[in-house]
């Protein structure tokens, strides 16, 4: 029996590529977009994607969603591929340009200048085609490739997010999973999820070298990206990081809307497709 068609969206960075490589080779149902995260969770919620790897704000924004256990993107320190490039020290940036693509690392943004280092700067739009270089604002979010590739000489700082969030809470950064809409069942596709992970970081060096010329960035420092930087499991460790960002998250959002925001305030589902992998330790 033909498994049914399943609508997947992921993010068209760096840091995605080991969880989509052969992903439809091991599901042939599964009709893979490529897109912004911020679109890719507008996506989801619309109903236009059936599953989606998107933002974990988004995620505890999601009308019950529930996600696929034991993948995300997240970091145990530097992350490299969201930077706040400042002109000045954390106290006293008065004005700050968040990238439009990013939902996840615009709360974090906030959440470290508000709680960590006591300020409430302006927050101002960064469009995906702007000149990050030609902005008036004290400081700048980068995400993504964009990230890695920007120098920007003419901020003094460049405060690495993960680092951050990190030094500031000693838990991991969790940036995405892949969230799945309610009412769909994935079956067995389930597993083609673990098996395109499994099958892409055990062949990190070869998306590497593939993905670096595209990017025109150094293939050594692609592959230790993808070994030694950005985690992709999701085990206990990472799940307590992601409930501390959610209580985070839960503040901002009741201290800039009052008690509307009731969205977020749902306990994560628990993980309904498949049982966490052997080895998973914090």
């Amino acid at each position: 029996m033909t498994a049914p068609r399943l609508r997947v969206g992921a993010v068209n960075y760096l840091n995605t590529k080991p969880l989509i490589e052969r992903l439809t080779d091991f599901a042939p149902n599964i009709e893979l977009t490529l897109d912004l995260p911020s679109r890719l969770a507008d996506q989801l919620a619309a109903g236009q994607l059936d599953v989606g790897l998107i933002p974990v704000v988004e995620f505890f924004r999601g009308h019950n969603y529930s996600f696929i256990p034991n993948i995300a993107i997240g970091s145990r320190g530097p992350v490299l591929s969201v930077t706040l490039f400042s002109q000045v020290p954390w106290e006293a940036i008065r004005t700050v340009a968040l990238d439009e693509g990013s939902r996840t690392s615009a709360a974090l943004t906030q959440i470290l200048l508000r709680q960590r280092y006591g300020v409430q700067p302006e927050v101002r739009p960064l469009p995906i085609d702007a000149a990050a270089d030609a902005l008036e604002t004290d400081a700048v979010l980068l995400i993504g490739d964009r990230a890695m590739r920007a120098c920007l000489p003419g901020y003094r700082y460049a405060y690495d997010l993960g680092e951050e969030w990190t030094n500031w809470t000693g838990l991991p950064m969790v940036f995405a999973v892949w969230a799945v809409r309610a009412g769909v069942q994935l079956g067995e596709t389930a597993t083609a999820f673990h098996k395109a992970k499994e099958y892409g970081l055990a062949h990190a060096g070869e998306i590497a070298q593939r993905e670096a010329e595209r990017l025109q960035l150094d293939a050594g420092y692609c592959r230790r990206y993808f070994t030694n930087v950005i985690r992709y499991n999701l085990g206990p460790f990472e799940l307590a990081g992601m409930r501390k960002f959610r209580e985070f998250v839960d503040a901002l959002d009741r201290e800039r809307r009052g008690n509307s925001a009731v969205h977020y305030l749902r306990t994560p589902p628990r993980p309904t497709y498949s049982a966490p992998l052997a080895g998973e330790t914090p």
